[in-house]
C-alpha cells in the first residue's frame, strides 16, 4: 500500500472526516514520531480498570505519521489512560488531561 492510501486509511480511522462534534468529544492529534510503527493505541477514562477497544483496528501509524484522533465516548471527564503497543511489542502507558491536549507526541 502506498504511503497516501495508508495515512488515508489511518486518518479514516481516527475519524478525520467531517463528523460532528459534541460538547463531551475529545479530538487531538496523535504524532508517530518514534522509529517504530504504532500497531495498537488503547484509552480509557483514568478511573476504570479496562481497555476500551483498539482505536487503530488493523491500521497502523507509521513511524514520522500523524492523524487526528476522536473520542466521542459521551463522558464529560478529561482523565484519560492511554497505551500504546509499538511494531516491536513494545507497551508504552501515560494519564492525560484531554481536555488540555492538542496533541500528543510519540518519541
Amino acid at each position: 500500500m502506498n504511503m497516501f492510501c495508508r495515512t488515508t486509511a489511518v486518518l479514516a480511522t481516527f475519524g478525520f472526516f467531517a463528523t460532528p462534534v459534541l460538547a463531551e468529544d475529545l479530538v487531538f492529534t496523535l504524532n508517530n514520531f518514534s522509529a517504530l510503527g504504532l500497531v495498537e493505541f488503547y484509552t480509557s477514562p483514568a478511573e476504570t480498570n479496562d481497555w476500551e477497544e483498539d482505536i487503530l483496528g488493523e491500521n497502523i501509524l507509521a513511524p514520522g505519521m500523524s492523524g487526528e484522533v476522536l473520542i466521542a465516548d459521551g463522558r464529560t471527564q478529561c482523565t484519560y489512560d492511554l497505551l500504546f503497543v509499538m511494531s516491536d511489542g513494545q507497551e508504552l502507558e501515560d494519564t492525560v488531561n484531554m481536555c488540555e491536549l492538542a496533541s500528543y507526541t510519540l518519541q
